[in-house]
This record gives structure tokens, sequence and C-alpha cells, in this order.
């Protein structure tokens, strides 16, 4: 294959690993991370040819790689990136050291696996199907080839969405306009042979298919004649597992034959069901629930089922094409369908140097969107289109704005991997760039300055971003509309770093206004309603009013977990913050126990080391210290920092926090001098690593200076306080609540040393500002 294979000047297809119905899989370097990476292509053709389909299969597409990417558990595979290049759809996953279930039966010579192998593996799927379930999306294509096992064990399920992306169009399990099934019958429920429509118990009987393969060897229903195959899984009771294999256990042998049930509703109700079920194989025979109450259906037998071949079952090597009757096309992706045909070669776009000269103007100069990440996954509008501005002056080339695209898209994973500093240096060249080239009111620049925005209140600089939103905001708001959907969200944006600029009375003005728009043109449950109420809650605590947001907070996260399920990661963001309401309230015993079990449902669905899961552990130790538990906080922190030294590095900033937690409850254990050796570390490195005035540098600088005055030594400590002071009055401003405090740590340290003059009238100025506040006029 060509060196030069590139797509959108960052993935370089190396190595064809795999074609199937759905097009070709390669092994590729992303070169802007420089990472190994497994690229999927697909090449749209259209229902019979007609390429007028070709929008809405993009646009199906693009809907269904965005469910892809937003599924985030240990047992699904990772999907970083999406597009289209010269007229090839792309998806961008992790790639994985092992082999699918249909390779690992082949080098096990087709023979059945080992039965703690089955059981374990099946644990796994389930898991991951019970969480993909719990986010309302169904695989529709489960068999062998979908679900790989790495090299460590771990069993991660691959193509959702594409999966849907195919029955939507009729490829997968349904028909194509000619009349021809694209699935594979073996691993097919009867509802989905039927063609009617198919929930999450239809992904169930197709685990079943697949553990009955694992388990024995081969599948329910085998037989070289695909009629025979889909009459059987409609109509023919299944040979149990163990009559033809006797040391299967019976628990096991139950739970395989439960998934095989006709009816959806004689099957388990949820995914879930089954990883409980299992766990007596893994560990110990236990009675076993009882299979839910029968729900009668009846599935007949469709005219597409006329005249299909088989397809692959595991146990068989290679795809087996569909012939279609004469002068019909087979499917979405025509002769990619079928044995291994010359490999896709996508040649690269010119160089994205800039035009030497103005090139010739086109009715309606091009653009090139950042993707879906800045505009909620729509297409972003040109300004013209919606009112606004053409750019005036040469239309720059294409070639220098796919250029400009793919570098705003690598500013993207740069923050995505927590590198800021880089990402907002890389989206300002190119806000600048896109500003030069489109205009400043362009949606494309405008993207980019709202990414800006983002990356900077990551970084602490809060002014600077709180500038680039207010630029954005008007745009949308004139061009779009106040309660257009990007608009709304930039306000919301905007809402929260008025809030980390202390300027909360504001920020529960815009987030109120947001939430009444949202209400009134998504409803009160849509999910965009619910962050916005969410972040609402968080805001009122921050006013002081902790009852209102806890109250708020538990009406969110009640209606999170029914919208989108209890484990569902928005849910337990939610009830991560009711755990932080009921700590503002001293409520610490049940702060700690509704963390706790965030924590334990993060590890569930995300896994044991997942930054969030670690993330609840953290606030679990604060709870652990406020409880007067510190022995109990100082072993979860050391354990905290050990993990993410592990995974992250020594200077990571979550590394970082685990350590400075340490070394606070090394303080409120007397340890004074290990306290003050941790924090002098920790505040050097974030110095260096976050800089001199981001929030977290601060807050271990003021560690210091605690550390200091508990060891009697007032004079260092109350040139610390004057520092943390300067730099929070410079950054948030003086009316902020840690500058105030600060300015308190200040006035103690200038009492104990005698000069009870300043002391004084320190306290006297931090008091009139907060009067000042108290009575909602603006202190000066």
């Amino acid at each position: 294959m060509a060196e030069t294979t590139l797509i959108q000047g960052r993935y370089r297809l190396l190595e064809l690993i795999g074609r199937g119905g759905m097009g070709e899989v390669w092994r590729a370097e992303d070169e802007s991370l420089g990472r190994a990476v497994a690229v999927k292509c697909l090449k749209p053709t259209g229902e019979h040819g007609d390429r007028s389909f070709l929008p809405v299969l993009r646009e199906r597409f693009r809907r269904e790689a965005r469910v892809a990417a937003g599924l985030q558990h240990r047992g699904v595979t990772v999907v970083h990136d999406f597009g289209e290049h010269k007229g090839v759809l792309y998806l961008v996953m992790e790639l994985l050291d092992g082999l699918n279930l249909s390779q690992l039966l082949s080098a096990n010579g087709h023979h059945p696996l080992p039965v703690l192998q089955v059981a374990d593996i099946a644990s796994q799927v389930a898991d991951a199907l019970a969480y993909t379930h719990a986010q309302g999306i169904v695989h529709r294509d489960l068999k062998p080839a979908n679900v790989m096992r790495t090299a460590d064990g771990t069993v991660k399920i691959c193509d959702f969405g594409i999966a849907r992306l195919g029955q939507d169009i009729g490829f997968t399990s349904r028909l194509t306009g000619g009349g021809i099934a694209m699935g594979t019958p073996h691993y097919m429920s009867p509802e989905q042979i039927a063609g009617v429509a198919v929930d999450h118990r239809s992904d169930l009987y197709s685990l079943g298919c697949v553990l009955y393969e694992l388990a024995t060897g081969v599948p329910p229903f085998d037989s070289d004649d695909a009629w025979a195959v889909l009459v059987s899984h409609r109509d023919t009771p299944p040979v149990p597992p163990r009559a033809r294999r006797a040391d299967i256990p019976e628990p096991l042998d139950a739970a395989i034959m439960s998934l095989l049930a006709k009816q959806p509703g004689e099957r388990p109700g949820d995914a879930a069901e089954i990883v409980r079920r299992l766990t007596g194989v893994l560990r110990t025979d236990q009675p076993q629930e009882s299979d839910p109450p029968r729900q009668e259906q009846s599935f007949g037998m469709p005219g597409w089922t006329h005249g299909i071949g088989t397809g692959s079952r595991a146990t068989t090597g290679g795809q087996v094409r569909m012939v279609p009757p004469v002068g019909e096309v087979a499917g979405l992706t025509g002769r990619w369908t079928g044995p291994m045909q010359p490999p896709l070669v996508l040649t690269p776009g010119p160089p994205p140097a800039a035009p030497s000269g103005p090139p010739a103007v086109p009715a309606a100069p091009p653009v090139v969107g950042p993707g879906p990440a800045a505009y909620g996954g729509r297409a972003a509008p040109h300004p013209a289109q919606n009112g606004g501005p053409r750019p005036s002056g040469p239309v720059p080339a294409p070639e220098r704005l796919a250029w400009l695209a793919e570098r705003h898209g690598a500013a993207l994973d740069l923050g995505r991997v927590g590198r800021w500093a880089e990402s907002e240096e890389t989206h300002r060249m190119v806000a600048a760039e896109r500003e030069r080239a489109l205009g400043p009111d362009h949606p494309d620049t405008l993207a980019s300055r709202y990414e800006l925005g983002f990356a900077l209140c990551r970084l602490g600089r809060y002014a600077d971003a709180m500038r680039a939103y207010d630029d954005v905001v008007a745009w949308r708001e004139r061009v779009l509309g106040p309660d257009h959907a990007e608009t709304l969200a930039a306000r919301q944006e905007s809402a929260y770093v008025l809030g980390r600029l202390g300027r909360h009375a504001e920020a529960h003005t815009v987030y109120s206004e947001v939430l009444a728009a949202r209400q009134r043109t998504v409803g009160m449950e849509h999910p965009d309603t619910l962050r916005c109420r969410h972040n609402l809650a968080y805001n009122l605590s921050r006013l002081g009013r902790l009852e209102d947001s806890y109250a708020m907070a538990r009406e969110v996260a009640d209606a999170r977990a029914r919208v989108l399920g209890a484990d569902h990661r928005d849910t337990l963001v939610t009830r991560y913050e009711v755990a932080y309401a009921l700590g503002r309230l001293d409520r610490w015993e049940e702060a700690l126990r509704t963390y706790l079990e965030v924590a334990d449902a993060r590890a569930r669905t995300l896994g044991p080391e997942d930054p969030d899961t670690l993330a609840a552990r953290y606030e679990a130790g604060i709870s652990l210290g406020r409880l007067g538990r510190s022995e109990e906080a100082l072993e979860l922190y050391r354990d905290l920092a050990a993990i993410r030294t592990r995974t992250l590095g020594p200077v990571d900033p979550e590394t970082l926090r685990a350590r400075h937690g340490l070394g606070v409850n090394l303080g409120r254990l007397g340890r004074w001098d290990e306290a003050l050796a941790l924090a002098q570390d920790v505040s050097a490195l974030r110095d260096r690593v976050l800089g001199a005035d981001h929030p977290d540098t601060l807050v271990s600088r003021r560690e210091l200076g605690v550390a200091m005055s508990q060891l009697g030594r007032w004079s260092e400590a109350l040139a610390v306080y004057q520092q943390v002071a300067g730099a929070r009055q410079r950054v948030l401003g003086g009316q902020h609540p840690d500058t105030l405090n600060s300015r308190i740590d200040e006035a103690h340290c200038l009492d104990r040393l005698g000069r009870g003059g300043e002391a004084a009238e320190l306290y006297q100025r931090v008091a009139a500002v907060r009067g000042w506040q108290d009575r909602g006029t603006p202190g000066r």
C-alpha cells in the first residue's frame, strides 16, 4: 500500500487488518498524538447506487458515530474520532491487541472453550451490554466477530453505532431494497428475522447464540441451509448445552437457555441479570432468579428470507457474500462485501500551505467545520445562510481550511489528554488564522474561540475565557437566535466561568434564563435541560443556598436515573453533587456514603482506576477527614497517589491532587513537619506544571502557610499568605470569596505577630466587602 495514504492529514494507514460487510479496517498511526489506532473505512454507494441517498447516509453515520464515541465503558471499544475524507466515511478506534471470539474458536481448533473462560467472557459482555442498554442503545449485530478478547483477558464489544447504521439502512439484519438479508442468521433473534421492531432483548438472544457456540463448539442451530437456520430460530427449541457437553454447570446452561427463549418477554429482563446468574458459575452454585413473566408474540417469516445464504458463523473462515437477484445491488457497500479485494487507497490532498494567489471564487465559499464537538453534532452554519456576513476578499483555498480543521481536531485531542497549555496555544493559532481567512464572525472562527474559552477555563484563566465566551454568545444570539441550542450552550459555559470568577449571582441569572429557554424548547427532562439544572444546583451551593442546592441536585439525580439509568455517567455526576451539598450541610456521614456509592457504581461501569472513579474516592477521603477519620483518609490518599503516579505519572495534576490530600491529613494528624515538606514539593510541582497563579497552585501554597503557622513560623506564613492573597486578587478579583479568605489568613498572621492595628484594618476591609455583597452592592 502507498506510504502516502493519509486521512485528513493525520491518520496514516499502515496495514489492512480486516475486511467485512461494512468496509475495511486498517492499522494506522495518529500522527498528531503519536499513537497506534484502528481506522475503519466505509465507502457508501447509496441505496441501489442512488447518490441522493448519500446525504442521509452521511447524517446517519455522524449520528451513530457520535453515539459510539459517547460510550465509556471498559467493555466497549473506544471511538476516538470520525469523519469523511474524499468520499470515504471513517471511524478511528483504539487498536486492540487480541483475537475476536471467532478467531479464538478457530485458534482452539473449533473446540469448546473452558467453562470458566466462557463464564468470564459472558460476564464481561453482559456487563457491557447492561451499560449500553441503560443508555438506550441496542447493538443489533452481536456475533463472535464483533467481540474482542485482548491479551490481558479484557473483553470488548465492537461496532456500536456502526451496527445500527447498517440496520437503519437495511444492511445488517433487514432487507436491502433488492430483498437481500445482509445479516448472519446464526446469531439473529426471531424478531430480527421477522423484520419487526427490536429492543435490548434482541441483543440478549444474540448473546445466547454466541455463548452457546463458545460452550459447545457449534451454534445453537447449525446448517449450511440458511432457510433451515432461520426456521429453527423461529420454531425449534435448542438442544441444551449440557446435552452436548456434560461438564457445563447447570447455572451456565440455564442462563444460556433463558437467553435463547423465542419470545422476548421470556428472556431475562436485562443483561445485568445475566451477570448476577454467572456469579454462581465463577464462584459457587446459587439458586437462580425465576424467569420474567411471559409476553406472547408471534414471529412469521418475511419475504426477505427467501433465497439467502447462511452468512459466516464463528467456526467458518472468511465472509460469505449474499448473492442478490439479477439486476440488484448487494447492500450498502456494493463490491466491498465479500472476499478480499484490492485495498482502498486514500490519496493525500495537497499540502496545507497558504495559497500564493487569489483562487477562483465559487458561488458560496466552502465551509470546513470543526466537527461535532464544537457545534453539538450539527454542521456549522455558514453565516450567509443565517443572515450573517459573508467574508470579503479572496476565498481561502479549501486545502488551507482543511488543514485548519485538522489542527482544530488536534487541539481538541490535546485537551482530552490533559495537555491544556498546548491545546490553548493551538486553538488560539487556529482562531487567529480562521479570523484572517474567514472573518471574525464566521462559525468556524467562533467555534475555535469557544474551544479556546474552554481551554482557558481548564488553565484557570477565567477572565480571558469570559472574553472569549462573550464574543461567541453575542454572535450566536444575533445570527442563530437567543433560543438556539448553540447559543444556549455558549451562555451556559459563560455562566460556569462567571461562577469560577466568584460572580455567582450573575451566574445564577444566566443559568436561570438558559434553563427557562431549555424547558420551553426541549422540555423538563431533556438531557440538556437536566445538565443546566445540575449546573444551577452547583451554583446555588456557591451562593450559600445549600438546602436549595441539595433539593435541586436530588431532583436532577432522580430525573437522570429515570431518563438515562441509575449508573449512567451523568446520573452519577449529579449524585456526586448531591454528596457535595450534603458535605456543605455538615451531613458528612451521608456525604461519605453517597461518594462511596458513586465510586462503586463507577468502578462497575468504568473500571476501578477510571479517573471518575478515583475522583469519587478522593471526595470520600475529604469526608473521612471531616469525620475525624484521618488515618483512613491518609491510607485512601496514599493509595490514590500510588495509582495516579503509576497510570498518569508523578507530575500529572490529578497525582498532585492526591498528594495534596495526603498532606492535609498528615497535618490533621499533627505530623506538621511531614505535611510542610509534602506541601513544599506539591506546591513547587504545581507551579511548574500548572503555573504560579493556577487555583490548585495557590491552594498548595496556602497549605504551606497553614503548616508554617502550626509550626510557629508566623513571619514565613505571613509572606506566603500575602503572596496567595495578591495572586487571587489579581486572577479572581478583590471580591472573590477565596481572595477574602486569604486576606483573613493574612490578618490572623498579623495579629499573631503583634501587629494588631494592621490586622484590625484588614478585618474591617473584608467585613465591608462582605457587607456590600450581602446587600447585593458590588464592593470596590
